[in-house]
């Protein structure tokens, strides 16, 4: 399974990284620009994306996901420091496909909201 990490914070990505490198194939965005480029060339089975991104945020990475028709359905989990009630809520009813709030503590956890969102055709 290919996984597109997309964080602008580096010590968050290597983390990220570190956790989720032993499980899946991974590619590496720091930007919503970056991000959209990337997943134009390279195909991913799930993005894990950070809300709070420089210029466009992962909310409008988001919806620039949903308007290409061979990406409308790609699994994307929002990950976030908001973490407040009624956060994970109203990201998912903006589309995400899944929430886990920042910092990640439980590896476990990370890795059944990814396990979760499989593509059926990867069993």
């Amino acid at each position: 399974m290919r996984l597109l990490i997309v964080e602008d914070n580096p010590d968050n990505m290597d983390l990220l990284v570190e956790l989720l490198c032993d499980h899946y194939e991974l590619l590496q965005a720091f930007d919503g620009t970056e991000a959209l480029l990337l997943l134009q060339s390279e195909p991913v089975d799930l993005v894990l994306l950070d809300i709070s991104l420089p210029g466009m945020d992962g909310i409008d990475v988001l919806r620039e996901i949903r308007k290409h028709p061979a990406l409308s359905a790609l699994p994307v989990i929002a990950v976030t420091a908001h973490a407040m009630i009624g956060d994970r809520e109203r990201f998912l009813a903006t589309g995400f496909n899944g929430y886990l709030a920042k910092p990640i503590v439980d590896d476990d956890e990370l890795i059944a909201a990814i396990e979760a969102l499989r593509p059926a055709k990867e069993s």
